[in-house]
């Protein structure tokens, strides 16, 4: 295919799109990796020139090259510059090597990991663009202090500050009319980010799609799901039935993310459950995230974090004996490969949750449904749990503790600060009934409607599973020229927002 492309393309011309993804793949064709691959073929076929800055062992550690528990150990370099010249075949290609900085190196030696977190060098805050990174990487947010932590750190510093330097010459010497790189928070491509953004030169990031095999693709912040969303925008019949027909799926636990199929099917609240619930005056939900997700970042905003939350909400627990508490940890905490080291779990056995007569703690692992749940509920309690939207549009009162992709539009109730939030909890846990207003469901069709048929770019007609690793995808066989604007939806509507400043979403009826 690679090829093909380079045979098929016409002469480019004009200003470039450079394109950067070194935190989505080592070996192997991810999504994200495939994403970005098709993007710059169908690119290339309509003229516009390309560019990828690629890695060449450009970093003393990356992200999926890091060992968790051998911090010491090489990333391995040889199988990822391999497939990066598989996938960049007859592409232009600027390559980098990793050069260390010895000076920022000694200084960072005698500094602290929270002094670390705050190093920036010429104005750009590499601490601060690293601490995603190596939290995802531990699999925690809370980070020790320690010798192998201090070492990755270090090293993502010093292999941040290589890429935004060498990417700096490339913005000089190619004058690009666009930067496209991977979620934009993972360390890498966040330097990338953060020395165009400051040129002035738009930047694309791109994610995961809530469909199977589909992309996102923003100008904003991938990771937090910005939604152009017009306040005029109503559902008609036609699109409300189709959101119907995936939410009856959903409901079911019939989906997907990222390729990741969470349940094999959701159970009922069995008997012994329902008998727990009849003997208190009202039952709450408390839902819980991963707490090394990339969306963390954006959500805390009231609480520090989302286990600052979760101390505060067994206060609350304690204070109200009348009310059945069920906290559900995240289906993804226990995720093969990926499984948190700080989680949920281990706050509910260290604070000794369940031995509160008032608490029923549903593991990662249980299968039980979260809608059935909700139905039975007085309200629902979130960090910024996709759950939450959900919620809404099942007429729930949704009170959520974090920012969230949703709460860019009334969906849930979502308090400015930690005190308005406290008198929020209080008045639901005391009502007799709570008004929800019907802005937040109609919102909240709305909101997802977008995010599942407007936003998320199909790319299914090119990539399917490749039956090795989950998440990660090969090439199904087709013409070159259905990469062409015209011929694929996902085509087009990212070459309008690379191009002529389209909002990257399908046009109703793609």
């Amino acid at each position: 295919m690679a090829r093909a492309v380079a045979s098929a393309a016409p002469a480019p011309q004009g200003a470039p799109v450079l394109f950067f993804n070194a935190s989505t793949r080592l070996e192997g064709l991810s999504l994200n990796a495939g994403f970005s691959m098709l993007a710059g073929w169908s690119l290339r076929l309509q003229g516009i020139p390309v560019v990828h800055f690629v890695c060449q062992a450009g970093m003393s550690r990356c992200m999926l090259g890091t060992s968790r528990d051998e911090p010491g150990k090489l990333p391995p370099c040889a199988g990822c510059v391999h497939q990066s010249q598989v996938v960049y075949h007859s592409a232009q290609t600027v390559p980098f090597a990793f050069q260390r900085d010895k000076t920022m190196a000694q200084t960072l030696q005698t500094l602290t990991l929270a002094e670390m977190v705050n190093f920036e060098q010429t104005g750009i805050p590499l601490g601060r663009l690293a601490l995603p990174s190596l939290r995802w990487v531990l699999r925690r947010h809370t980070l020790k202090d320690d010798v192998d932590t201090r070492l990755l750190m270090r090293e993502y510093i010093l292999s941040a500050w290589n890429v935004a330097q060498q990417f700096e010459r490339l913005l000089d010497d190619r004058q690009p009319r666009a930067v496209v790189v991977f979620n934009g928070m993972d360390f890498p491509e966040a330097a990338v980010r953060f020395v165009t953004l400051r040129r002035n030169i738009p930047v694309i990031t791109h994610e995961v799609g809530l469909q199977p095999f589909s992309g996102f693709f923003t100008t904003g912040e991938a990771t937090a799901y910005p939604l152009p969303i017009p306040d005029d925008f109503e559902l008609s019949p036609r699109q409300n039935a189709r959101l119907d027909a995936y939410l009856e799926q959903r409901f079911k636990g019939n989906f997907s993310m990222a390729g990741v199929r969470f349940w094999s099917g959701m159970q009922g609240l069995d008997a012994d459950l329902l008998e727990k619930i009849s003997q208190f005056r009202q039952v709450v939900p408390v839902f819980t995230n991963v707490i090394f997700d990339t969306s963390q970042g954006h959500a805390n905003t009231i609480f520090a974090d989302m286990f600052a939350w979760l101390d505060s909400v067994l206060d609350v627990i304690r204070a109200h004996p009348e009310t059945l508490f069920v906290i559900r940890a995240h289906p993804d905490e226990t995720r093969p490969g990926k499984e948190s080291r700080e989680s949920v779990a281990d706050w509910v056995h260290t604070r000794r949750v369940t031995d509160l007569p008032n608490v029923v703690f549903v593991d990662s692992r249980q299968t039980l449904s979260s809608y059935e749940l909700i139905q039975r509920s007085k309200f629902v309690m979130i960090y910024n749990s996709t759950i939450g939207l959900e919620a809404s549009i099942l007429g729930a009162a949704v009170l959520s503790a974090g920012k969230s992709r949703f709460t860019q539009l009334p969906t849930v109730f979502f308090p400015a600060d930690r005190a308005a939030y406290d008198r929020q909890l209080e008045e639901f846990l005391t009502a007799d009934q709570i008004d929800v207003p019907p802005e937040f469901a109609r919102n909240a069709h709305r909101f997802l409607y977008v995010q599942l048929f407007q936003s998320s770019l199909p790319f299914g007609e090119f990539l399917e599973e490749d039956g090795v690793w989950k998440g990660f995808v090969r090439l199904k066989t087709f013409d070159v020229q259905a990469l062409l604007p015209e011929r694929s939806p996902a085509m087009r509507a990212i070459s309008d927002g690379l191009l002529r400043g389209g909002n990257f979403l399908l046009q109703d009826g793609e």
